[in-house]
This record gives structure tokens, sequence and C-alpha cells, in this order.
């Protein structure tokens, strides 16, 4: 008897629930299985895409920035790379940061890790179109000045179809 009672209580304290979660929905809203399904009878997508976004460096890393191309521009990388690992201390996940970094690496002739910092800013750059075209330009840079010439023209390919010039 007592376990009849509980299973009763816990089906009501269930039903009660599915109540109250369909009355707090939005009205037109799907419900159940509807949600899962695409409008207009469309098959569903098994994955969603990837918001757009846009990164910016902020005013400090971008302060930063500006100091390291005054630096890279007078030939002191290693001057340029400090300061831009600085401006990383700020921003880690900012994909724009570790693309500047690759480029002064690239300048004072250090292509594999150019490389190496175009592909950080790869993996970073989800959903940001013109930054993964940047990270795949200097990806194709980095090849390039190793003599990696067909790699470097598919990676060059990869960031066109990204963003044409």
């Amino acid at each position: 008897m007592i376990l009849r009672i509980a299973v009763l209580v816990i089906l009501l304290l269930l039903t009660a629930c599915r109540s109250l979660g369909s009355a707090q929905r939005p009205p037109g809203a799907p419900t159940g299985s509807a949600a899962a399904e695409s409008p207009a009878g469309a098959a569903p997508s098994a994955v969603p895409p990837a918001p757009t976004r846009q990164f910016r460096l902020g005013s400090a890393a971008s302060a930063l920035v500006t100091q390291a191309h005054a630096r890279a521009a007078a030939g002191d990388y290693p001057a340029a790379m400090a300061t831009l690992e600085r401006a990383l201390r700020i921003e880690p996940e900012n994909p724009l940061a570790w693309i500047e970094l690759g480029r002064v690496q690239l300048a004072a002739g250090n292509p594999a890790q150019a490389d190496s910092m175009g592909h950080k800013a790869l993996a970073l750059a989800s959903g940001d179109p013109n930054a993964q075209s940047a990270a795949w330009r200097l990806i194709g840079d980095s090849l390039r000045a190793r003599g990696r010439n067909p790699e470097a023209s598919t990676a060059d390919a990869r960031a066109d179809a990204l963003t044409p010039r």
C-alpha cells in the first residue's frame, strides 16, 4: 500500500512538472518532439551552424600591437615579439593576437614558429571567417617561406574560400 502511494505521488509530481514546463513556454513555441524538427518539414541538421562572430582586440592589447608594429618596422623583432607576448597575456584566447605574433615571427625569419601561431589562431577563430582567413594566409605564407608551395597554395585557397580578396 505504501509503495502504491509513493508511485502515485511521483507520478503526480512528474505530471505537475510537465504541466508547469508547458505553461511557461511562449505561445506558438514548439513542444516535445516538434522542437527537434526543422521548420517547413526540412530534414533536421546534425550540427547547428556556428554563430558568426568578429574578434577584436581590446584597447590595451591594441596599444601593444601598435607598439609591436613600430618595433618590427625598426627591425627590432625580439622587442616586437616580447610586446606581442604581453598582449597575449592580456587576451590569450584572441586569434588576432596570435596572428600578429605569427607575422612578426615570419618577418624575423622563423616560419615554423609562424606556422604554429597560425594554427593556434585557427583553433581559436571559430565562427569568425575573417580571423580564420587571416590565420590561413599566415599559414600559407609560412609554408611558402619554407619552400612548401603546393601546401601554401592549398592554405591560400582555404583563406580565399572564407573571404575572397
